[in-house]
């Protein structure tokens, strides 16, 4: 298989590059920056893209790279710290910008090139800028393509043709012409000629399993009913058949009548799953706490308890239960800290927070995977359509859309409003161009008037936002009938709640999640 690496120098946007390449049906794969060149040769990539990064190239501590790389004659693309650093291993020079460049920024071509055709070479382009060092001076044998008004070398090439370098980022939605670049280099450039496709990966993955799994008596899966862990249930499934034991644990947490659609759902798909009812043993673990990092930590904890004690009634019913499969996507590793150098924004219970005692091998079949990667996938197994659109939904549930303290009351209440506005989102055929909708009961009460009387009742928070991917996100314009549909709905249906609010915060500086 034609692959182009992407060598990680700790951007936490290092996937979307591998994301925007896999979208032009290129298989990417992200290496460390500690591989040699002597791998590198022996596996033969078509092509490089050097990350960005946080460090600067003149630190003693920056992330370096095998300089006989670039003897190998593969094309090599940089990208912000990347072209930076290809600058400064052959000879150019990089200094402390005068001018940070942060967000927006237009791009000016100086020198026509196959990497940017496609581009206004009369009009200026948008780009997107995030770097404070800059390069000075360019290496011997190469050409400046494109400058802004705050950097003379937005981009260059090496005269033979081999060497790219870009300043900004093309793996962002807020560069418009970047999929455009990206398509460029690989198909130009590199000569990539195979396409991969995901859907195309299900029976990969299926025909890989079994060695994984070899030796495992019996292995367990926590389903949750969502588009992750069913994927996951049903490749492996499909792998090893009935020594998957697929186990739903019912936190208490969780969305109105999840636990029955669950069980109808994996009925269906021909997997016998075991509900466990633990929401009472949840909510005690959640008494008196407030900080949202505690609650996805004891969550997390408790979650695993509980697989531990299924595990055990298993084991004596059917035999050793020796492996846990985790519906685990990339947006989880990321925000766990998973990738090299990515600061730590929330833990998440899929990948944060497991007990060194716990005896289960663990096994990620979509960890590589982005969210609509993985419903083409599913799409492929033949996984119901309301399954594949299902919103994303937290690991901890409920409890990090309750602010404050979890108790069973308000659980109650959020999965009446949750209820409302998913079923007024399907009702105006919106709940596919959403990609994460969900209501959040805040941790506050607001006067309100009912009939003659005064209330002071609940205020709830709705979010709704638009993504590629969740690493950024922009807050869907919803219509305005349909958020008086749904504050007239909760506050007349629900007891208690007497205010609605509308969250219009984009991803940064906000989460998705409020916690």
């Amino acid at each position: 298989m034609e692959t182009v690496f992407i060598i990680d120098f700790g951007s936490q946007y290092t996937k979307l590059i591998a994301k925007a390449v896999r979208e032009l049906e290129v298989y990417a794969e992200i290496v460390s920056p500690e591989i040699t060149a002597e791998e590198v040769r022996r596996r033969a990539p078509k092509g490089l893209i050097l990350s960005g990064g946080p460090a600067s190239v003149y630190a003693p501590d920056a992330p370096r790279l095998d300089k006989r790389i670039y003897d190998l004659k593969i094309p090599v693309l940089g990208i912000c710290y990347g072209m930076q650093l290809m600058a400064h291993d052959l000879g150019g020079h990089v200094v402390r910008g005068e001018k940070r460049e942060y967000g927006p920024s237009m791009l000016e071509i100086v020198h026509t090139d196959t990497l940017l055709e496609g581009l206004n070479e009369k009009e200026k382009e948008e780009v997107w800028m995030s770097h404070g060092d800059e390069i000075q001076k360019l290496p011997k044998d190469f050409l400046c393509l494109a400058k802004t008004a705050n950097v003379a070398h937005a981009a260059m090439k090496s005269r033979d043709g081999l060497f790219y370098g870009i300043q900004f980022h093309p793996e962002v939605a807020h560069t418009p012409k970047g999929k455009e670049i990206l398509q460029n280099f690989l198909f130009s450039v590199c000569g990539v000629q195979e396409r991969w496709r995901p859907a195309d990966q299900a029976q990969e993955i299926i025909s890989r399993l079994p060695d994984q799994l070899a030796g495992a008596r019996h292995v367990l899966i926590g389903v949750s009913g969502g588009v992750d862990s069913t994927t996951a249930a049903v490749l492996v499934h499909r792998a090893i058949g009935d020594r998957l034991i697929p186990v739903f644990i019912d936190t208490g947490l969780l969305r109105l009548g999840e636990a029955e659609r669950t069980r109808a759902v994996c009925e269906k798909l021909g997997l016998q799953v075991r509900v466990v009812d633990a929401g009472a043993r949840f909510l005690k673990k959640l008494q008196g706490v407030i900080d949202p990092e505690e609650k996805r930590k004891r969550i997390g904890a408790e979650f695993i308890r509980v697989f531990e004690e299924e595990a055990r009634r298993l084991a004596r019913e059917v035999g050793p239960i020796d492996v846990l499969v985790q519906g685990t996507i990339y947006s989880d590793v990321i925000e766990s800290a998973g990738a090299r150098g990515a600061d730590k924004i929330k833990s998440h219970h899929n990948v944060g927070g497991l007990p060194e005692r716990l005896h289960f091998k663990i096994i990620e079949p979509l960890r590589s995977f982005f969210k609509d990667e993985v419903r083409q996938i599913g799409i492929k197994l033949g996984i119901p359509e309301e399954i594949i659109w299902e919103q994303p939904f937290p690991g901890p549930g409920l409890a990090v859309r309750i602010l404050g303290e979890v108790t069973a009351e308000r659980v109650h209440l959020l999965q009446r409003i949750d209820a409302i506005l998913r079923e007024e989102i399907r009702q105006a055929g919106l709940q596919k161009a959403i990609w994460q909708y969900f209501a959040v009961l805040l941790p506050i009460r607001s006067v309100a008037v009912l009939g003659d009387g005064r209330a002071y009742g609940h205020v709830v928070a709705l979010r709704a936002v638009d993504s590629r991917d969740g690493m950024t996100a922009d807050w869907f314009h919803l219509p305005y009938e349909v958020l008086e549909n749904v504050s007239r709905r909760i506050t007349n249906e629900v007891d208690g709640v007497t205010r609605i609010v509308y969250d219009i915060t984009s991803k940064p500086p906000a989460t998705i999640e409020w916690e």
